[in-house]
């Protein structure tokens, strides 16, 4: 079992020494992986509901921040040595695809091979609005086939694509990414389509438990949603277990010394509970557990503490 954990992108934690410790604190206590979202322009007026919230609400939408999301994790490829970078999620139709691809490889050289393309097709209608992107409404295609562009760049001595979106030729893309044959794509979201996307064109699914359209909190929903993700593989001529299955938690809650109370939801209770709710993901098909320290942190002190309790407490219960 791998882990791996959400970064600040606004607000008092996301200076870049408070971002810096937090990263090098994270790949010492043995943490695979850090994850950072991607919004380019918070609009004043959001009237796009929120997948990942019951009412709708954007919970970025009080501040107006937004850090860009390639900026700070090449920040964070330089000091750091081993911890993975995630796009979590790359809003594709956000960025021209060669422009987007060459800054994903130029990381993945800068940080010697360390990046993860988690990959979303956005969900703020107002903000491709602001950004002058394709048609909200073909979002969906211009992500499938913005990353059949980047396969290209990223393998091709010779990259050609002819698209309705994207159309390259008689062009050299070098370097390419130090991972082969390019860097792994994750595909978010817990949709038919998503679903879809991650076997035709992905190597793992990326969804998160917290989504009221398509829950995934409890282990039948989990696992409802993998038995749809292998007969979509299979629909795609590949094998289900070739796909990695990253599972992102928005209820992580550690109770110490007995304070709190025992509930039955995933991840929520005692270590040796929430130890035994990761093997039984784990069982299930999970390889990979994202957690959302910073919902549960107001100081830089807060978070660090959360990190360093499930390093120690929960994570070596599990094996």
């Amino acid at each position: 079992m791998k882990y791996g954990f959400t970064l600040p992108g606004r607000g008092p934690l996301a200076t870049p020494d408070n971002l810096a410790l937090i990263a090098r604190r994270g790949e010492e206590l043995g943490y695979d992986s850090v994850l950072t979202g991607d919004h380019i322009v918070v609009p004043r007026h959001i009237s796009s509901p929120y997948p990942y919230t019951e009412d709708g609400a954007f919970p970025g939408s009080s501040t107006g921040e937004a850090m860009e999301q390639l900026t700070v994790l090449a920040f964070l490829a330089g000091q750091t040595r081993t911890i993975r970078l995630v796009t979590s999620v790359i809003i594709v139709p956000h960025r021209n695809p060669l422009v987007a691809a060459k800054a994903l490889a130029t990381l993945d050289v800068l940080s010697k091979g360390r990046v993860v393309v988690g990959v979303g097709v956005g969900w703020m209608r107002e903000e491709f609005e602001a950004l002058g992107l394709p048609p909200f409404a073909e979002r969906g295609a211009v992500t499938d086939e913005y990353i059949r562009a980047f396969k290209e760049l990223w393998t091709s001595d010779n990259p050609t694509f002819d698209g309705k979106y994207c159309r390259f030729s008689d062009i050299s893309f070098l370097p390419k990414p130090v991972q082969k044959p390019h860097p792994p794509i994750w595909v978010g979201g817990e949709s038919r389509r998503a679903i879809r996307r991650t076997a035709q064109l992905a190597d793992g699914w990326y969804p998160i438990d917290a989504n009221p359209q398509f829950p995934m909190g409890e282990p039948a929903q989990f696992q409802a949603g993998l038995q749809r993700l292998a007969t979509a593989a299979r629909e795609a001529g590949r094998d289900p277990a070739s796909i990695e299955i990253i599972f992102r938690t928005h209820a992580y809650e550690l109770h110490t010394n007995g304070s709190g109370p025992a509930p039955s939801y995933p991840f929520r209770g005692s270590a040796a509970k929430i130890a035994a709710d990761i093997r039984q993901y784990a069982a299930l098909g999970m390889s990979y557990l994202v957690l959302d320290f910073l919902r549960l942190s107001r100081s830089l002190e807060e978070m660090l503490q959360h990190m360093e309790a499930f390093a120690t407490q929960v994570q070596t219960q599990v094996a």
